[in-house]
């Protein structure tokens, strides 16, 4: 493995893991598959109220494992959320922590052709950790965390093999001439000359399926990090999911985006179908989410924040409470709805739990096998977030959401058992909660080159006409 990045990591608040070998291990390693869609939001799944959008898919997977109502993304924005799902450390501690840096821009522009941040040779993934407890390791979907020819790409980072896109700009494009297929760019025949035959959601689909089948005898460890409803919001207009959506508020634009979530939970539909069809159903467990909360036409448009403040970019409950399903018959109980608080860092831990490998000791995550096998299970005192584009820090405490736009700003305070949708906020009311979670904030974060810290909240100034 990796030398392990000397960081000053903060453990207040920090549960120790719990290892799965016991009593409700199994005597193989389950195949792992972790499904995550870009930009849904919570309230885009059916399982949690969409009045518009159908995942039959995620609805039965509740249905028939468990239902998450708090579980949270790791970021409010793409690459940062990745970054804390593949090294379990949060975005106070994380190598990425926005989808651009803030500071070094021309030294990483130079470099990197954008101010893009990758992830470094010395940087421990998941994916490294499963590899090295024997399983085979693939990616299918979005990267994000290092371009071709960085320290960065998945190759680099504990995948045997990864297809589809590294760069986060690059999958807004849903028809592109060229993509990443195991270890190098590749042509996409359909697409070239300006053609737009292969729309690569398709694909992504064909993939998973192939390597499930490949690697059906196990154990495997595949990560999902499909694009839909990401990017231009388009699927061909003769998919049947299109046709679904036929009138939905918001028009032609709402229309392709609901279609494009039906169509990526029929894609996780085929790919539960292969899991029986190969006899290795009970042997996988499945988790199925999103990256961040939605863009904000679809908020408006159909509901897709599920009530809650905030959108992506925005550490409100709608840009950052994840909808998470977990199926593993057998294991994880069917039909339980909890409300046990967990967010992305501590998906690393818990599938080394899985595996039966010891996760590095520096992660900020912790194993929530207990919780996923519907036992008792504490959480930690504080969950974090932090992002840049404005700058803002939120902390989850208990049933307290705290959220500030720079260090010397106020702190908001609102309480999520008496008001999710975070519209009251009783800062002043509770002195001593506030300072509680400020006293926290005070040795949260560990300073970072790129994205340093705001004392004063970020202005947007509109240009005025003369």
């Amino acid at each position: 493995m990796k030398l392990v990045c000397l960081m000053a990591i903060v453990v207040f608040g920090i549960v120790s893991t719990t290892n799965l070998r016991g009593a409700e291990a199994s005597d193989g390693k389950p195949n792992i598959i972790y499904v995550m869609l870009d930009d849904a939001g919570y309230g885009d799944f059916s399982a949690f109220g969409s009045p518009h959008v159908k995942t039959p898919t995620f609805d039965r997977i509740c249905a028939e494992g468990m239902k998450f109502t708090d579980h949270y993304s790791g970021s409010a924005v793409c690459a940062p959320t990745r970054c804390v799902l593949m090294t379990g450390l949060h975005t106070g501690h994380c190598r990425r922590r926005d989808n651009t840096a803030k500071a070094l821009v021309k030294e990483l522009s130079e470099k990197n052709g954008r101010p893009l941040v990758f992830l470094e040779h010395e940087d421990v993934t998941v994916a490294e950790s499963l590899h090295e407890a024997g399983y085979y390791t693939a990616g299918v979907g979005k990267w994000g965390l290092g371009n071709p020819g960085s320290t960065g790409v998945p190759e680099n980072q504990g995948f045997d093999y990864w297809f589809g896109y590294l760069d986060q700009v690059h999958a807004h494009d849903h028809f592109p001439d060229q993509i990443w297929d195991g270890g190098k760019m590749t042509p996409v025949p359909g697409n070239q000359g300006g053609k737009k035959d292969t729309y690569i959601p398709y694909e992504q689909e064909a993939k998973a399926l192939q390597l499930i089948r490949e690697h059906k005898d196990g154990p495997f460890f595949l990560y999902l990090a499909v694009t839909p409803p990401h990017g231009a919001y388009v699927i061909p207009t003769n998919d049947p999911a299109f046709a679904m959506y036929d009138g939905i508020p918001g028009g032609t634009q709402v229309q392709h985006y609901a279609a494009m979530v039906t169509r990526t939970d029929q894609t996780i539909g085929k790919v539960m179908k292969l899991l029986k069809e190969l006899g290795i159903d009970d042997d996988t467990i499945v988790f199925y989410t999103s990256d961040n909360g939605p863009n904000p036409p679809f908020a408006k448009a159909i509901q897709s924040s599920g009530g809650l403040r905030g959108v992506k970019r925005m550490l409100y409950e709608g840009g950052i409470r994840a909808a998470m399903g977990v199926r593993w018959p057998g294991h994880v109980p069917a039909g339980k709805e909890s409300h046990f608080v967990w967010d992305m860092r501590d998906v690393f831990p818990t599938l080394c739990d899985l595996a039966g490998a010891a996760p590095p000791s520096h992660l900020d995550g912790m194993s929530v096998v207990p919780a996923l096998m519907g036992n008792e299970q504490q959480s930690r005192e504080m969950h974090y977030w932090e992002i840049h584009s404005p700058f803002q820090q939120a902390v989850r405490f208990g049933e307290w959401k705290g959220i500030r736009f720079g260090t010397e700003e106020p702190l908001e305070l609102y309480d999520l058992s008496a008001d999710p949708g975070e519209t009251q906020n009783v800062a002043q009311s509770h002195p001593e909660i506030v300072r509680r979670i400020e006293v926290f904030l005070a040795s949260a974060r560990t300073e970072s080159p790129y994205f340093p810290a705001k004392t004063k909240r970020a202005v947007r100034r509109k240009n005025k006409k003369k």
